[in-house]
């Protein structure tokens, strides 16, 4: 059997990001930038008032107080046509463009107009220049790199693009992801399952995973374990990017999918992982004649082997594919809540609820009646690593935790 590492090295030697295609910014919202991108003008593009007020040289204001000629009124979206001299100054609302020779702003509540004289009497105490105002291109200037292929696009990285010129951009597209649940035993969630049967709770599980990793589930329904309908089934799935088949992937007399996958082309690049949950995790891929691969992960049936499976290895593949430059979990040291004994012959992924105390990783293993036993992941939002053996680990012990 591989390690876990060693799977992950042969996923991500398998994976090919996707190649690029250019989107708008209303449809790029996480998606990953494949190309970098720079500014097309100085961020702000002027000296910008930050508040309502006036617009003032501060070396009019030499004990903090100062009475001053009103030259202009200055709105957003306007440009200044009087340049400041000592006295003078011009009313200024919020994001408006500074007028030459102001070096700070004055905000509105420190300042008595008269009107008939045409003059604002203000009392702020101490003016430095640059004060309640942001300088051009203090930010970003014109050129400068704004994000690097890689990052992935959220609210603020899209509002980011839009201000320093980049309507659309270069990105790697989310892939689409077929699920089809295998076995006999299977009945949709909305049945009453008869003697023998279970609800097929992977598929709408896999279903919410594969969004959460900001993919696109194709849900294909349930093959049964007869080769023709498990064939058409599998045939459907490989026109997608990826195919996960829940079950069927053990050694059981029903357990068809590897051969199956082979009969369809599939090459095999792993079976059998030394963890638990998740020995008998299958990975494929389908070299098609488009030059687009599909990447097929055979997952155990028990659902928290398939969800422990999704979690580290499927979603490291979608991650690949979409071009993140750290596809692979991400460790997390956490120190144990209580102690906690581990025995097996296998690295154990344990369902585990992670807090934070003080800014450090606190986590509990949870009880668990096996890989079967979903409810006890209700719970959970991370899984914790405990090492191959018959241990016992004390509370205050730190273990490497891998968040959901």
């Amino acid at each position: 059997m591989l390690s876990a590492q060693e799977a992950f090295q042969l996923i991500l030697k398998t994976v090919k990001p996707a190649p690029p295609v250019q989107r708008s910014l209303f449809d790029a919202w996480h998606c990953v930038l494949a190309e970098g991108t720079v500014s097309d003008l100085n961020i702000p593009p002027f000296d910008k008032a930050l508040m309502d007020g006036f617009a003032v040289k501060s070396s009019d204001f030499r004990d903090g107080k100062a009475t001053l000629q009103i030259q202009e009124t200055i709105y957003a979206g306007s440009v200044p046509t009087i340049a400041l001299q000592s006295g003078q100054t011009s009313q200024i609302m919020t994001g408006a463009p500074l007028p030459e020779g102001a070096d700070a702003v004055v905000q509105i509540e420190h300042c008595q107009i008269d009107e008939a004289a045409r003059s604002v009497k203000i009392d702020t105490g101490p003016m430095s220049p640059g004060k309640n105002m942001l300088p051009q291109s203090s930010v970003l200037e014109a050129g400068a790199p704004v994000l690097a292929a890689g990052t992935f696009l959220r609210p603020q990285e899209i509002g980011a693009l839009a201000e320093t010129g980049s309507p659309t951009v270069m990105v790697r597209p989310a892939p689409t992801v077929a699920i089809l649940a295998t076995g006999d035993e299977l009945v949709a969630p909305e049945e009453s399952p008869q003697a023998g049967q279970i609800r097929n709770s992977n598929e709408v599980m896999l279903h919410t995973q594969i969004q959460q990793a900001d993919a696109l589930p194709r849900p294909l329904g349930i093959a049964r374990d007869e080769r023709d309908h498990l064939r058409s089934k599998i045939q459907e799935g490989l026109n997608s990017d990826f195919l996960l088949l829940s079950g069927g992937v053990s050694a059981g007399e029903r357990d068809l999918v590897p051969d199956e996958l082979e009969q369809s082309g599939v090459r095999q690049v792993f079976h059998k992982v030394n963890l638990k949950p998740g020995k008998p995790l299958w990975f494929g891929v389908l070299e098609r004649a488009d030059g687009n691969p599909c990447y097929i992960f055979g997952l155990p049936g028990n659902p928290v082997s398939s969800m422990v499976c999704f979690e580290l290895f499927v979603r490291t593949a979608i991650r690949q594919f979409m071009g993140f430059p750290s596809p692979k979990p991400q460790i997390l040291p956490a120190r144990l809540c209580n102690d906690f004994h581990s025995s097996g012959n296998r690295p154990t992924y344990q369902p585990a609820q992670v807090k934070w105390e003080a800014g450090e990783a606190i986590v509990s293993p949870l009880k668990t009646m096996g890989s079967a036993d979903l409810h006890s992941t209700v719970q959970a939002n991370a899984v914790a690593l405990f090492a191959t053996g018959n241990q016992h680990y004390q509370a205050g012990f730190k273990v490497d935790v891998f968040l959901w």
